[in-house]
């Protein structure tokens, strides 16, 4: 800024004046200083700037796979909460890896960023609490708290699992096959519970033989699906609990050429073209990350040390027909 001011012959002051839009600084000596930062490419450092104001206009997202369409879905709204509040995102993933969780969160503190976004890669959160982080805001997405308290917004896992699963028994289905994520993770928990309580509320019991957990991707779950549908008393439908889970499903019923009615936790991009009778428990991805974002923004807002409870916000689904409802 010095070097800018000598340039144009004016103070450092009046530097900052005009990249602050002062109206009061005369139309001549703006555009000598203008000129001047084109001529020398002066860029103002935002994040110094900031700092002296009071925080770092970034706030960190960390998701645990940018491969699945849902996390970048999440990022899009906590952006668009972000942008309206001046605020850029530094997006990081985990790969589902505790360690390389608790590395990314160490590195966006010491950029001291305002406040973070994280869906939890692990069990235990203790590395995550407020207190950990010397009082920065934290809000978790997709997945609870466990072991701290912190705002979060969650969808509702179990109401949508039971709701699917319902509508293949309404279908007339008995033997439902269960392709799930590993049962460690709280959505994972909560779709078999959702699935469980279903064949209850019917007065049914699903057979064991029919149950795969612990799958992790796409090739995992064709596997699994295709063992299940070559099996003696092969189920008639699959309830798969994400959308990789169902593409997979999807390839071994191709493959296969069986007649399978398939259900799944989460929409996906040409769902409705495939040709299968498809029973989809949805929700707005976008509206996970918006919430955080608005919980987060709350946060940062109140200060530190204000006391505020913890609050948690549940993101509801809708089920959704694609073909028919049996093979």
């Amino acid at each position: 800024m010095r070097d800018v001011a000598a340039r144009a012959k004016v103070s450092a002051m009046t530097v900052s004046r005009v990249l602050k839009d002062d109206p009061g600084v005369a139309e001549a000596t703006r555009e000598r200083v203008l000129s001047a930062v084109d001529e020398l490419g002066y860029r103002r450092n935002e994040t110094a700037r900031r700092l002296r104001l009071g925080g770092s206009g970034m706030i960190g997202l960390v998701v645990t796979n940018l491969a699945n369409p849902f996390y970048s879905r999440l990022a899009l709204g906590v952006q668009e909460v972000a942008y309206e509040h001046g605020l850029r995102v530094l997006l990081s993933n985990t790969a589902e890896q505790v360690e390389r969780e608790r590395g990314l969160v160490e590195d966006l503190a010491s950029r001291q960023v305002d406040g973070m976004i994280v869906v939890p890669a692990g069990g235990s959160h203790r590395h995550l609490a407020p207190a950990a982080l010397h009082g920065m805001p934290i809000v978790l997405a997709s997945r609870p708290p466990a072991g701290m308290d912190a705002d979060c917004v969650l969808v509702d896992d179990f109401g949508g699992a039971e709701a699917a699963t319902g509508r293949l028994i309404e279908d007339g289905h008995r033997r439902i096959g269960f392709l799930g994520n590993p049962p460690a993770l709280y959505t994972g928990a909560e779709r078999f519970r959702g699935y469980w309580a279903a064949h209850e509320a019917a007065g049914l019991e699903p057979d064991e033989r029919h149950i795969r957990r612990g799958l992790a991707d796409v090739a995992a779950a064709e596997r699994a699906a295709a063992t299940l549908l070559q099996a003696p008393d092969a189920p008639t439908a699959l309830f798969c609990t994400n959308n990789r889970l169902t593409q997979g499903a999807i390839r071994a019923v191709r493959t296969l050429d069986v007649p399978v009615s398939l259900a799944g936790f989460d929409d996906f991009d040409l769902a409705d073209v495939l040709g299968l009778p498809l029973t989809i428990a949805s929700y707005d991805a976008d509206e996970i990350g918006r919430r955080a974002g608005q919980m987060l923004i709350d946060r940062i807002k109140a200060g530190p040390g204000t006391p505020l409870p913890a609050r948690r916000s549940v993101v509801p689904t809708e089920v959704i027909r694609y073909g028919t409802g049996r093979p």
